[in-house]
């Protein structure tokens, strides 16, 4: 429980020292304030419900701003600086299990695989797991869901960290491209289209999915905290309309389509690179095929905190997954 006294530690100085600057700055009442935990095609349906008019369909306008990793996500949503967060329901259940009142409910769900690549610097015609034995790995801020989902996927192969290779939890999220471009490690994960963008700058490979081999786990939700839920139900199933709208559009299109839908999210990524990135995480089935969590995707999720030894005692499902709004939104067809 040490890392998780240490996470909600770093939250409470951060969300104490801006209580005073934010706590009256709420958003309007046609606005959601949306932090998300990085910007990837990963979450191509929330940018498609934007530039299609989904949201304007609702009323709703979305001030998108970057966390650059959960736990700044989350901070965001504590500190009342973002109203929702997009961001693995790890962080969820760290701030639950510590007793708080006012904890973050996750009410929607988006992926359903981890959505990293495996990068290494010289091109393998047919990757093993088994080759990154004695390598060095930049796997992200320890406790957090990339760095346990590529865990659990080491651990499938028989390769446990600190055994049979280097983890390396010290290279902020945000930061790992420009890390392993500056030398650290062997092998790093990214999400697309950077994953693509360095490939197709010469600077590393695409080796391998690491949501394939992991399986399935609810990646990516929808959080918000409990008051703010509570007070704004028809609002955030309104946003839930228009996230399953995008859902059905990524999932119904083809990859063209879709990446002409995300371009204006991506203005400086080439259109060629959006298309592959939509084919990569399609031939994954990293998009959930609908909002609603399942139970055994969260308890699967609960068994892979526990193993990485983030977590030492499981959480009650109803206690921070709420599908009364998903449910709504899917019974109206």
């Amino acid at each position: 429980m040490k890392k998780l006294l240490i996470l909600t530690l770093t939250f409470a100085v951060v969300c104490l020292s801006l209580f005073g600057l934010v706590a009256c700055n709420g958003a309007s009442d046609d606005v959601i304030r949306l932090n998300e935990v990085t910007h990837s095609v990963f979450y191509a349906p929330l940018y498609v419900a934007i530039n299609e008019g989904y949201f304007d369909e609702y009323g709703i306008k979305i001030e998108l701003t970057n966390g650059g990793g959960a736990d700044k996500s989350m901070t965001a949503v504590l500190s009342n600086q973002a109203d929702v967060a997009l961001l693995g329901p790890e962080s969820a259940v760290y701030i639950n299990l510590q007793g708080s009142d006012n904890y973050p409910v996750v009410f929607g769900q988006l992926t359903q695989r981890d959505g990293a690549f495996l990068i290494g610097r010289k091109p393998v015609n047919i990757f093993r797991w088994s080759d990154l034995a004695g390598s060095e790995i930049i796997g992200g801020r320890k406790g957090g869901m990339p760095a346990m989902s590529l865990e659990h996927a080491l651990l499938k192969n028989g390769l446990k960290k600190g055994v049979d290779l280097t983890l390396n939890y010290d290279v902020q999220f945000d930061l790992i491209t420009a890390a392993f471009e500056g030398g650290t490690g062997d092998y790093c994960t990214m999400f697309e289209p950077a994953a693509s963008q360095y490939e197709q700058a010469g600077k590393g490979y695409i080796l391998a999915g690491v949501g394939e081999e992991a399986g399935d786990i609810p990646y990516t939700c929808f959080a918000a905290t409990k008051k703010y839920l509570d007070g704004h139900r028809e609002k955030l199933t309104d946003f839930m309309r228009a996230i399953n709208k995008g859902i059905r559009f990524v999932l119904d299109s083809d990859p063209e389509k879709v990446a002409d839908a995300l371009q204006a999210s991506f203005p400086t990524t080439d259109r060629n690179l959006l298309i592959k990135s939509v084919q990569s995480y399609k031939k994954i089935d990293a998009y959930a095929a609908d909002p609603m969590m399942k139970e055994e995707s969260f308890d699967r999720m609960l068994t892979i905190l526990m193993e990485a030894g983030s977590i030492d005692k499981k959480v009650e499902f109803s206690d921070i997954i709420d599908n009364s709004i998903a449910k709504k939104v899917l019974s109206e067809g």
